[in-house]
């Protein structure tokens, strides 16, 4: 079976590295590039994290920069509670051995997309600002993508940044709305499901004993288990793993079941800005947006222990 051509574009946090990882180890997948924005952390934070986890794996896959702020707003900053302030959990870090390269991440989609019409799908788990600004840029290139499959988005559950909006959606709005309403096919992998998706320290344990999972990568997923359980008094030890769920939606979307609506993006809302609204009413009009409702849990488990032991 031929492998997916897939984009990855990220904002390299922990989840993101996890992602990655899955990305470049997945026998189903050829990941063609890996495009950066703010996010996290910084964009320069953000790229040379995402070279960093290339490097672990000796990949020799492209990297390049992207946006560094918002579409049509201040950017808010980064996210150090969650992911530390160099976005890997504040474990030391070397520096990378390699650059990114040139161009814009907007326009390397374009380009890529125009080369390889209808066999790139676009996995974006991170702010929606890159793949806003290509379609914006040429609109030519939605029938050309045959799917984008997104980490972002909170349909019927609570948001994590504010009590409706998922942090993706909530840190460019305005970019999301663009992608959304753009025609090109959507599966959201929301936090719907990925909240679903978790990690243990235990897991990591075991997984370390028996695998070649990087120290810095176990060090810093054991910081997002720590940040999980301050944010959550109930938490029992675990966190969930985002952005990971979502690349393994591109390799295999019948992980999740989902339900096809319309969604829209709040813009403007005093209470709701980055709100993915989502209309479940009957005989509500076709829309391109497949929303993921429920995970096969143990058979995401099984699939993202292969990589890491890969």
């Amino acid at each position: 079976m031929a492998k997916k051509k897939i984009i990855l574009d990220v904002d390299t946090g922990i989840d993101d590295a996890w992602g990655i990882y899955y990305a470049l180890t997945a026998p189903g997948l050829d990941t063609l590039a890996l495009t950066t924005v703010f996010g996290n952390a910084d964009l320069d934070t953000t790229t040379r994290n995402t070279l960093l986890v290339a490097e672990w794996l000796n990949a020799s896959v492209p990297v390049y920069r992207g946006a560094d702020a918002p579409l049509l707003r201040p950017w808010g900053g980064p996210v150090p509670a969650f992911h530390g302030v160099n976005g890997l959990g504040d474990v030391c870090l070397p520096s990378p051995l390699r650059k990114a390269q040139a161009g814009h991440a907007a326009d390397i989609m374009r380009t890529l997309v125009k080369a390889h019409p209808g066999e790139i799908t676009i996995v974006a788990v991170a702010r929606l600002t890159n793949l806003a600004r290509a379609l914006l840029a040429d609109p030519s290139l939605v029938p050309l993508i045959p799917r984008v499959v997104l980490m972002g988005g909170a349909a019927f559950v609570p948001g994590n940044l504010t009590p409706v909006a998922e942090a993706n959606i909530w840190g460019d709005p305005e970019a999301a709305q663009v992608v959304f309403q753009s025609g090109v096919p959507i599966t959201m992998v929301g936090l719907d499901v990925t909240m679903t998706a978790r990690l243990t320290q235990d897991d990591l344990d075991r997984w370390q004993a028996t695998g070649p999972l990087p120290h810095v990568l176990k060090e810093a997923t054991a910081f997002y288990i720590g940040a999980y359980q301050k944010d959550n008094p109930g938490n029992l030890g675990w966190c969930p793993v985002h952005d990971p769920l979502a690349v393994a939606v591109a390799e295999f979307p019948d992980l999740v079941g989902t339900q096809r609506y319309p969604v829209t993006i709040e813009t403007r809302g005093q209470w709701t800005d980055g709100m993915t609204v989502v209309d479940a009413r009957p005989n509500v009009a076709p829309s391109s947006v497949e929303v993921a409702l429920h995970l096969d849990q143990e058979r995401f488990q099984k699939l993202l222990k292969s990589r890491l032991l890969s």
